[in-house]
């Protein structure tokens, strides 16, 4: 057992070795071999390299490297938007409402470059506006300077609600702990809690169609990302804003004017 696999028990250590194929005896060489692929590649632009960081993302993907830096932001906010769909059928969600905290720490300049100010102004304000929930708060941590730069461009063109809970932390963990206490954060969040096991939500969320099998492919059940993109297309979104009935997704009325168009199905307070 290694320094990195310090403080698992004897079960997890079991689990990691025969779910994510993790070899103490190869760990480091696995580490080394994602770090120097982001070594040649510019366009993977992580502002960390450490052993820590870069075994969050072996863990993740079960080892296989290049499964680690795959996706975009398209299927990140696809992710998000079915996590909270599942979450929201909870009537405690229903009252209380959710606060978000979002990492950007694995989120690289390749992926930056294809997120326009408005893709991301409208993302925000999609949620906050047109998702059927209490939102109290959107946390960004770890943001690296081209998401902060995103954010001031779009930020005058918020709304004045939603500007009030955007949060930017960067790694100031401190300002973090000052609106979310500790007690209920993850370790990764300098929490009191374990650190998050996203293949534990991620079973839950898809129950059978989640496969432990190494040779799993998520693209056999999710769109390609040339039409997931176009779905998040300012006109798309703007589209997506319009009235519908259930089941039913109507296309924006030509003889509507944009702002009519951009109407939001359901606004929170």
């Amino acid at each position: 057992m290694t320094h990195l696999q310090a403080g698992l028990s004897p079960e997890t250590l079991e689990k990691a070795k025969v779910e994510l194929k993790e070899n103490p005896d190869t760990l480091h060489q696995d580490i080394q071999e994602v770090r120097d692929m982001i070594i040649t590649r510019p366009d993977i632009g992580f502002l960390r390299t450490d052993d820590a960081f870069i075994l969050r993302f072996l863990r993740a993907r079960k080892f296989n490297h290049f499964e680690a830096f795959r996706y975009t932001f398209v299927d990140i906010l696809r992710a998000i938007l079915l996590s909270l769909e599942a979450m929201i059928e909870d009537p405690e969600l229903q009252v209380n409402g959710f606060v978000l905290i979002i990492d950007w720490s694995n989120f690289t300049f390749k992926q930056a470059s294809k997120l326009t100010p408005s893709m991301l102004r409208l993302a925000i304000e999609g949620l906050q506006d047109s998702f059927p929930a209490r939102f109290g708060g959107i946390h960004f941590v770890n943001q690296p300077w081209y998401i902060h730069a995103l954010y001031t461009v779009i930020r005058p063109f918020l709304k004045e609600k939603t500007r009030k809970r955007i949060f930017m932390h960067g790694n100031n963990l401190n300002s973090l702990h000052q609106l979310i206490h500790p007690e209920i954060l993850p370790s990764e969040f300098g929490g009191m809690l374990p650190p998050y096991d996203m293949g534990t939500w991620a079973r839950t969320l898809l129950d059978h169609e989640y496969d432990d099998d190494p040779e799993y492919n998520p693209e056999s059940y999710n769109l390609a990302v040339e039409e997931l993109e176009k779905d998040l297309s300012p006109k798309a979104m703007k589209r997506s804003q319009s009235v519908v009935e259930p089941g039913v997704l109507k296309r924006p009325d030509k003889e509507k004017s944009e702002e009519e168009n951009l109407q939001p199905l359901l606004s929170l307070d």
